[in-house]
């Protein structure tokens, strides 16, 4: 998963793996295996080819990849990395992202893909690739034959009880880590049939996880050190034992050592089910108001009635639970005057600072996928599947609605991701940080600067004269692309004076030729760049005409490396009359800390300082999982 910024991915655990490692340990074939979960943490920090050489390490078998919205591009290039690697590796995949309907899946580098829950087939298919049976048959599955994936035979519905497999926290398949979110499903399964999302097409029931078994892995998580657990069921209260389960939870967590998280429907959420769930230790909880137009609602399968959500969302608030009201624009139906009433509503109600406003996304596999051309709706071919026009909505329109939604709640719905400006290489021996003057001929340097490398790295480029060199600055980011295609990549242009914006045209074009994925397609409708940029440093000592720098702080993000003291004395100006600022010369001390954080937009700061970037990013930008 892209995380916002180097030093703090957010949502990288790899539960689907580790319950299917779970199932496969506990399968009839499990005295033929040897399964491993790659850690999260390693996930986290390596780039393309260095995480293509973990997975292929020792000739496995079978690989098994969990394909997601996020991720299914990057996975898609690791497969095929991994058969350079390692020729007689079968691939096999699964996740949201497995569909008939789904284009992506094609390719040469899958020898079995699974739809639906993979428990109770994934064993079997694993024993008929070792025994050079082939696949072909068992439900749910698409095998390769004859150098194609066959159809996929139909898959049965799920009815495995959820106790049968234990959580792979306490198998020890996954880590507990007191800074990465643990998650739990209490249930699968979902009653609301929204047709844009992907739950309905599992299954219409629910499968419970009884309370005293939640109870007690809540007990181990936290006894293994957790500090924030995310409840992963589709609505947390549609289960009619869910008083029982709300106390079960308070129960485990008695002492508030966790802090929780789950999505809710409003629907029979009174005064003391809201005091309750504060009780037990809920943090936060996510509540889909989606439109106020009860015609969409029902139109796409949803329902509901956004007063109850607003009714909900104050219950929750008396409480002092944070919330994330969900709006999605581009429903079919909807208008861009439903739209802004939707934001009429939020503002009429107070929770305008909780919404996260987004466009509809046209999923594979969901049941709006299928009637998305009777609905009228055009969308992306490629995640993140986003909706590009309605019935209802032109493009311009729906672009007008998403930016009219932004002005009025005041802030920017989406993030581009952090620059990663530090000094030193990553300290665990994967370096995320190349430093090549274009000036130097030494063929070892440039070597070098295209090694191998994090899944988000830096390359700085210094030269006298970058116009002169802009070509072998092109050279140096193909070779940085073709080594890692999928990482996120800052280029960092250290210059000794201005320089003609030619330059900078030239780096975002060999930027573009880089394969496209969820990461730089998700901001491709501003006309942004998320996966790959190219921002500039000024050093301390650099002076150049105060219009150009103008110019060019319109152009790209733009820091001046400086000490914590100087920057405290600008730091009302830092990112908008002045560029953002690059902390330099050791770390600065605690006192000097807050006052940035009083008077700088936080955004506006980054530190050369390892550590203190993470601090920062953590502690300030709140970006991360447990402990933000």
């Amino acid at each position: 998963m892209p995380p916002p910024a180097a030093l703090a991915a957010t949502g990288n655990v790899p539960l689907a793996a580790g319950c299917l490692g779970v199932a496969a340990r506990r399968s009839e074939a499990a005295r033929r295996l040897e399964v491993e979960v790659l850690a999260p943490a390693v996930t986290d920090a390596l780039g393309d080819s260095l995480l293509a050489d973990a997975v292929s390490a020792g000739e496995p078998d079978v690989v098994g990849l969990s394909l997601y919205l996020w991720n299914v591009e990057r996975s898609l290039h690791l497969a095929r990395e991994v058969k350079l690697r390692s020729p007689k590796t079968k691939v096999v995949v699964g996740g949201p992202e497995v569909s008939p309907d789904n284009a992506l899946l094609g390719g040469a580098e899958i020898d079995a893909a699974v739809t639906g829950e993979g428990e109770e087939v994934l064993p079997e298919l694993v024993a008929r690739l070792l025994d050079g049976r082939g696949a072909s048959g068992l439900a749910g599955v698409a095998a390769r034959a004859s150098g194609m994936l066959s159809a996929f035979v139909p898959e049965r519905p799920s009815r495995f009880p959820l106790e049968r497999y234990p959580s792979p926290y306490l198998e020890g398949l996954l880590p507990v880590e007191a800074d990465r979110s643990a998650y739990v499903e209490a249930a699968r399964g979902c009653r609301s049939r929204c047709t844009y999302c992907y739950y309905p097409r599992t299954e219409t029931g629910l499968r419970l996880l009884a309370p005293d078994r939640v109870e007690a892995l809540l007990r181990t998580l936290a006894d293994r050190g957790a500090r924030e657990v995310s409840f992963l069921d589709p609505t947390f209260n549609h289960r009619p034992d869910f008083d029982a389960l709300l106390d079960a939870v308070g129960r485990a967590n008695r002492s508030r050592a966790l802090s929780l998280f789950a999505e809710l429907r409003p629907e029979r959420l009174t005064a003391a089910r809201a005091a309750q769930l504060a009780k037990a230790g809920f943090t936060r909880v996510e509540l889909g108001l989606q439109t106020t137009n009860v015609e969409t609602l029902k139109r796409v399968g949803r329902g509901g009635n956004p007063a109850k959500v607003a009714e909900a969302a104050k219950l929750l608030c008396s409480e002092g639970v944070d919330l994330l009201l969900d709006v999605i624009v581009g429903l079919p139906g909807d208008t861009a005057d439903d739209v802004m009433r939707t934001v009429d509503f939020l503002e009429q109600h107070g929770l305008g600072r909780y919404a996260q406003v987004f466009p509809l996304s046209v999923l594979p596999g969901t049941a709006l996928r299928r009637t998305a051309q009777r609905e009228g709706l055009e969308y992306e071919a490629a995640p993140p599947y986003r909706v590009l026009c309605t019935a209802t909505l032109d493009e311009e329109a729906l672009q007008r609605a998403l930016a009219g939604a932004e002005e009025r709640l005041g802030r920017r719905l989406d993030e581009i991701p952090r620059p990663h400006l530090v000094e030193a290489a990553h300290v665990d021996g994967t370096p995320d940080v190349f430093r090549l003057d274009l000036d130097d001929s030494d063929v070892k340097a440039r070597a070098k600067a295209a090694a191998p490398g994090g899944q988000h790295a830096a390359l700085w480029l210094f030269a006298r004269d970058f116009y002169q060199r802009r070509t072998e600055a092109a050279r140096a980011v193909a070779a940085r692309l073709a080594v890692d295609p999928y990482a996120t990549l800052d280029v960092v242009l250290s210059p000794k004076g201005p320089f003609p914006f030619d330059v900078l045209d030239a780096l975002r074009a060999c930027l573009d030729l880089a394969p496209a994925s969820y990461a730089s397609q998700s901001l491709a409708h501003r006309g942004e760049r998320a996966q790959r940029q190219v921002c500039v440093v000024l050093g301390e000592e650099v002076r150049v005409p105060a219009d150009w720098l103008d110019a060019l702080c319109a152009e790209v993000p733009v820091y001046r490396d400086q000490p914590a003291a100087r920057a405290v004395r600008d730091a009302a100006r830092l990112g908008a009359k002045l560029p953002a600022a690059r902390i330099t010369g050791g770390e600065a001390s605690p006192a000097t800390l807050a006052r940035l954080e009083a008077r700088a937009d936080a955004g506006a700061v980054t530190f050369a300082d390892r550590n203190q970037e993470r601090d920062w990013q953590r502690r300030v930008l709140a970006l991360g999982d447990a402990g933000a």
